[in-house]
């Protein structure tokens, strides 16, 4: 069976982890990431190196501290051993809320928008987790119950832990997968929800990690513990299998931020405009459109079926008769509207064309009594 090799390669006589790799692999593509989003977002780019110079070092930093105060019992007698990171002994949820802090300072140094920020990390930050936890698996940690069924002793439902000389659930691998799909959902989020309030995508990464690792810390038995063997309350006992600290700030934050996630989607559907009802427009009506009523139309369909019938030499009845002559009726009353209009066009046309008729008809009289008194006048002379 396979059993994997802690130690990468040696360089000046110093061990180089697979565990160190990865994690520093997944911090590298995690800014990376981060660079690409704040240039898609019309960000300065180049600030977003400031930000992870400044934001690692808080993490790693938070990682470890996170690790010593719920582990202070190997440290208590040595304290400055707290310090051996190279040593291994750092938490995923330290180095997260260690990120959370050197946003909030970075955030009001760069006068950025807080949620705006979060939410260009978080697609890189659980990407980096599935990456990372591979190094448990080189360190052969973060695994899960024991697993004696010989039918089950494959990875990746379970792995063989050298020092122990058994097998146990791969519950690193679990994660790993887990945050893979979380990466996935939130790069679709992203683009299908464009009009989604700022910072959705953040919370929507702590309320699916937060399911995540409730679950699947509850199946490690390397965890940091709160306290084991349960809470006798009269003859009942909570907590059977202990509560785990990783466990109980799961179920805080997705608890928490699923709250938000609501209230932020109830706010926007309350505070969102009443969709009116959009009429169609309706054009001019046209000037030589008949309307005809239903009793009209079925006269004028007997009309012509009657017609038809009398071009096949059939006897018509009265019935088509009454049809024929209210059809005639509708026709003549057409017909008559149609001259009124006429009509009234005729007198709103101004009535140039008789006044010049009258005006010439003037000036001929005129020039006919002008030549009878001349001829007048001729008559006196002679």
């Amino acid at each position: 069976m396979f059993c994997p090799d802690p130690v990468a390669f040696t360089i000046f006589g110093r061990d180089i982890y697979w565990y160190g790799i990865l994690i520093s692999l997944s911090v590298v593509l995690a800014v990376i990431m981060v660079y690409r989003e704040a240039k898609r977002e019309g960000l300065d780019a180049d600030c977003m190196l400031d930000y992870a110079l400044l934001t690692v070092p808080i993490a790693i930093v938070c990682a470890r501290l996170y690790y010593v105060i719920f582990e202070w019992e190997r440290y208590a007698d040595n304290p400055v051993s707290a310090l051996y990171i190279w040593e291994g002994g750092i938490a995923i949820y330290g180095a997260v809320i260690g990120g959370v802090i050197g946003t909030l300072i970075f955030s009001r140094w760069k006068k950025i928008s807080f949620w705006k920020l979060a939410d260009l990390v978080a697609p890189g930050l659980v990407l980096g987790q599935a990456i990372g936890r591979w190094g448990n698996f080189f360190n052969q940690e973060a695994f899960g119950g024991l697993v004696t069924d010989p039918a089950w002793q494959y990875f990746p439902y379970a792995v063989y832990i050298e020092r122990l000389g058994e097998w146990h659930q791969a519950t690193f691998f679990y994660e790993s997968v887990c945050c893979f799909l979380i990466f996935l959902f939130l790069m679709i989020y992203r683009r299908k929800a464009k009009n989604a309030p700022v910072g959705n995508l953040f919370l929507w990464y702590w309320v699916l990690y937060g399911i995540e690792r409730a679950y699947v810390e509850g199946l490690r038995t390397d965890s940091l513990w709160i306290f084991k063997g349960g809470i006798p309350i009269g003859h009942l006992i909570f907590f059977p299998n202990g509560l785990r600290v990783s466990q109980v700030l799961s179920i805080i934050m997705a608890t928490a931020f699923a709250i938000v996630l609501l209230v932020r989607f109830v706010k926007r559907r309350k505070n969102a405009p009443a969709r009116e009802e959009i009429e169609e427009p309706v054009g001019p009506l046209d000037p030589e459109l008949v309307l005809i009523s239903k009793e009209k139309r079925e006269a004028m369909e007997a009309a012509a079926a009657h017609a038809e019938g009398a071009d096949s030499e059939e006897p018509a009845d009265a019935g088509d008769d009454v049809a024929a002559a209210v059809l005639g009726a509708a026709v003549a009353a057409q017909a008559a509207a149609s001259a009124a209009a006429e009509m009234r066009e005729d007198e709103s046309r101004p009535q140039t064309d008789g006044a010049d008729e009258a005006a010439d008809a003037d000036a001929d009289a005129d020039a006919d009594e002008d030549s009878g008194a001349d001829s007048e006048d001729a008559g006196d002379e002679d």
